[in-house]
């Protein structure tokens, strides 16, 4: 252990691990602890209790660490977010794809649905007729029949409040399977239903109310989602997937005896929304690193780069979060860094607060607010493995599968 101004820092934590490993690489560069993602993978698969795990492409947004989790025991395959991305995983060997969402991408659709390879390993995601009629324009043959899932509203409905996000417009057990029968006699295969209860999976425990709407919600979809699977089984015969959850209720769907498999992705790299869950804790295993370039008050570091904000609603929970600064051959200091409420993660530079021992040269590192985003601002991740070494890894953008 070493210390710099009276600040105890260690070599035994991911972050530690991966700034000694990453002390000759240029920043910005982002970097995975392989030992806490092994461990976070390890902590859903716990969880899941023997439930398969589905894991979400988006969440993680490269192939070699998609291939190290898929390889582990109880995970099924990939949720994929966009269908020229399962077409180039379905290519790549991936057997076993679920789309997450609806796609009206006709050049992909039609080489899905026209392939008797690429049709049998991606299920389409689907909840209207217009994306049926889609799909049917772009299939030359009826010899295959498309694998369809059908996304059903989980959201919790109290009076007119509508509480999770806005997905589906299929929500109750006779309309799900009215629409089932429709696919069916035009020729799909109706072999999924797809329950995301965002509302459960994506919410920080925050309070009594959140904690208290996360348990009525829970109630509510399990006695709604086995009364959708019965509808549409008597209607169009076996499903063989029950499709629930995410990183923040995986025990959740996996305690519900009809749901055959649990999605979960954002728990690999545990970002800083995921902080505050009470059901769960995961070891942060993805940081980003950005080098100091200036110093304008004795206060105030300014960094190259960084403005990596995250998706949803524009708020400091979207903003990257520094945790730490590292100077080569002195370890890493956890301090006090803040962004500044005036200028945030900048496009080019971004100034942080409380950067009194932090030199030009040193480095900022950041853990971001979402997992796979991260991904599209980067080419390559550097893996850290247990030993020191470093494997240099490309993302979806550094192999050119850039979101879209």
């Amino acid at each position: 252990m070493s210390s710099i101004a009276g600040v105890d820092t260690t070599d035994t934590t991911p972050l530690s691990r991966i700034a000694t490993a990453t002390e000759s690489l240029e920043s910005p560069l982002a970097a995975v602890d392989s030992v806490a993602l092994d461990a976070n993978a390890a902590a859903l698969r716990a969880r899941a209790k023997g439930v398969p795990i589905r894991i979400a492409s988006k969440s993680v947004r490269c192939r070699a660490v998609l291939d190290r989790v898929l390889a582990a025991e109880g995970v099924r395959g990939v949720m994929a977010y966009s269908l020229r991305e399962a077409v180039w995983l379905a290519r790549q060997g991936v057997e076993d794809i679920l789309m997450g969402y609806p796609s009206v991408d006709r050049t992909a659709l039609a080489e899905v649905v026209n392939d008797r390879v690429l049709s049998g390993r991606i299920t389409l995601m689907v909840d209207d007729v217009a994306q049926l009629d889609i799909v049917r324009d772009a299939t030359r043959s009826n010899l295959l029949k498309p694998r369809i899932c059908i996304d059903v509203d989980a959201s919790l409905r109290i009076g007119p409040m509508h509480i999770g996000v806005r997905r589906s417009p299929l929500r109750d057990p006779e309309q799900v399977a009215a629409f089932a029968r429709v696919a069916h006699s035009r020729g799909f295969r109706v072999v999924g239903l797809m329950f995301y209860e965002a509302q459960i999976a994506g919410v920080p425990d925050s309070n009594v109310a959140v904690e208290w709407m996360k348990s009525l919600s829970a109630r509510e979809i399990s006695t709604r989602r086995r009364a959708v699977v019965e509808a549409v089984s008597a209607a169009v015969g076996h499903i063989e997937i029950v499709n629930s959850g995410g990183t923040g209720s995986i025990d959740f769907s996996a305690a519900d005896p009809v749901v055959t498999e649990v999605t979960a992705g954002s728990g690999l790299f545990a970002p800083t929304l995921f902080d505050r869950y009470r059901a769960f804790s995961a070891e942060p295993s993805l940081f980003f690193a950005l080098s100091a370039v200036r110093k304008p008050t004795p206060q105030i570091a300014t960094l190259f780069g960084g403005g990596y904000i995250a998706s949803g609603p524009a708020s400091g929970s979207r903003s990257p979060r520094p945790v730490a600064w590292s100077r080569k051959a002195a370890g890493v200091v956890t301090s006090g860094l803040k962004l500044l409420r005036n200028e945030g993660a900048g496009e080019v530079q971004t100034p942080v607060s409380g950067a009194d021992e932090v030199q030009i040269g040193d480095r900022v590192w950041f853990r971001h607010a979402k997992a796979g985003e991260l991904c599209e601002r980067f080419d390559t991740l550097h893996l850290v493995h247990a030993d020191g070494s470093v494997e240099p890894v490309p993302t979806y953008r550094g192999e050119g599968m850039a979101f879209g």
